[in-house]
């Protein structure tokens, strides 16, 4: 006996409300086409004008639908696109008929049913095809939403690499194409949140930075997002209370991050030059460990960590020659390393350790097999002694810095330098003390001694905690203790630990 109008009305009814409340489900083009699929008893899919599914039941390239239907499915979107229709049912014979209708999408796209229970589904498939089509264009704009955005971000990480190798200019040219460009001088923020909230945090900071901000997750540290902010940025702007007649105050940026996400901490640098981002990305590491056991969970940095000052033209002669057999290095084939590469990389583990390998975006053997290239070329063990970390990393200082050029080409004729020979001077021994002085004055549990163990042992806390007697908890919180009143980050890279090596080795201590 056939449905009469009433009962075909309703069911109709029924369908059209089940596909609404599917369209409002996060994955609706997939839930609605295994809805479809139940009701009709055939595969529905989406096909492209090209014969290409789109969509299935369990999502794009579903494995559920069966090579045989996607087959049928491409033939008869490919036949329908070519006559022009707007629907029909094709196949039959040997094969299953496929009921196909096109969604009114740019590109063309169409949904299809292969070998349906019900003959005479076309009814309810017009009335999905609208709601699927809306559903569709939404899916797609937001998968667009999100390559867009992820391009911006490997765009924001490409610039602030530039900056960190040196390459200003090109760096520069291309932020000025994104927006905002970058000011002369920066701060350098680091925060420190929760990963899951990072892109969150992100935007929360750019909206209260008013777009000055430069910001970028970091590549390294998964739950850091770094920020090159203009010195004088400000949030916006608060008031006391309702009733104050005084105008209302600018709170500082950092102090408003931890205000608005308490999950935070926020370690700030110093205003340098941007040519000075590297410096700049140090020093906010460095308060940052202060931060974390700051009750206001934020810290500025306070120190000093320009090693320059020690050196006199021998010194910049000494880095020069340590650094040679990778500055005159040819690679046999082209696609090894060149000296750049080689000094970059070393740089990023110098100041990175493991994770060198997602900032350098290089496999960890492809990082392991370089180490070991620059440990042969520098004839020394940078991928395992501090001793020899310590040498190249400031000779890299001393070889990078600004005046290293003019003293290279003034300094007089002599022997060879050594390393004790450019620690030896006393500019190094007044750097050295000011580096240490905070550490002698210190309580016991943040002891010099601590320290200078922690340092014999390569840096390396199992074995500082055994040779001071203490668990590994226990070495671990002298080592923040001296952390804080260092005011420098010791356990997280980049560390201060080649400094005090240094200031140690320059007052004969270690």
């Amino acid at each position: 006996m056939p449905a009469s109008p009433s009962d075909v009305r309703a069911d109709r009814a029924d369908n059209v409300l089940a596909l609404a409340r599917l369209a409002s489900r996060r994955g609706a083009v997939r839930d609605m086409l295994g809805w479809l699929t139940r009701r009709t008893g055939g595969p529905a899919v989406l096909v492209g004008d090209t014969g290409r599914v789109l969509a299935g039941p369990g999502g794009e390239h579903d494995p559920a639908v069966a090579r045989p239907a996607a087959d049928a499915a491409a033939d008869a979107a490919v036949e329908l696109h070519r006559r022009g229709a707007p629907s029909a049912v094709l196949g039959g014979g040997e094969g299953p008929p496929v009921h196909v209708i096109a969604l009114d999408t740019d590109p063309s796209t169409y949904l299809a049913v292969i070998g349906p229970d019900d003959p005479h589904c076309g009814m309810l498939l017009a009335d999905a095809a609208r709601t699927l089509a809306l559903c569709w264009r939404l899916e797609q704009a937001e998968r667009a939403r999100r390559r867009i955005e992820s391009a911006e971000e490997h765009s924001r990480e490409a610039v602030l690499h530039l900056l960190m190798v040196g390459s200003v200019p090109a760096a520069q040219r291309i932020a000025g194409a994104l927006r905002p460009a970058l000011p002369a001088v920066v701060q350098m923020y680091v925060i420190e949140c929760p990963h899951p909230r990072r892109r969150e945090i992100a935007r929360r900071i750019d909206r209260e930075a008013g777009g000055a901000a430069w910001i970028v997750p970091c590549p390294v540290r998964p739950n850091h997002v770094l920020a090159l902010v203009p010195p004088e940025t400000t949030g916006p702007a608060t008031a006391v209370s309702d009733d104050d007649p005084h105008p209302p105050l600018h709170e500082s940026l950092d102090l408003l991050i931890v205000r608005l996400v308490p999950e935070c901490r926020v370690g700030v640098s110093a205003a340098v030059a941007l040519r000075d981002t590297p410096t700049a990305y140090e020093q906010a590491i460095h308060a940052l460990a202060v931060a974390r056991n700051a009750p206001e969970r934020r810290a500025g940095f306070g120190g000093d960590v320009d090693v320059t000052v020690l050196a006199g033209p021998e010194g910049y002669l000494w880095a020069s020659e340590l650094l040679a057999p990778c500055l005159g290095y040819a690679p046999a084939r082209r696609a090894d390393p060149g000296p750049q590469e080689l000094l970059g990389t070393l740089g990023s583990w110098l100041s990175f350790g493991g994770a060198a390998s997602r900032h350098l975006k290089i496999h960890r053997n492809t990082l392991a097999a370089r180490l070991r290239h620059l440990d042969e070329l520098l004839g020394m063990e940078v991928s395992r002694s501090l001793a020899a970390q310590s040498a190249a990393w400031l000779a890299l200082r001393l070889h990078t810095a600004p005046q290293a050029a003019a003293a290279r080409a003034h300094a007089p004729p002599g022997p060879t330098a050594t390393l004790d020979t450019v620690l030896g001077t006393p500019a190094a021994g007044t750097w050295a003390r000011f580096q240490l002085r905070p550490l002698e004055e210190a309580r016991p549990t943040a002891s010099l001694e601590t320290v200078r163990t922690w340092l014999r042992a390569d840096a390396r806390l199992p074995a500082a905690a055994a040779a001071l007697g203490i668990s590994l908890p226990g070495a671990r919180k002298r080592l923040t203790r001296a952390e804080d009143v260092l005011g420098r980050s010791l356990l997280t890279a980049p560390s201060a630990k080649y400094e005090l090596w240094l200031a140690m080795r320059a007052l004969g201590s270690l």
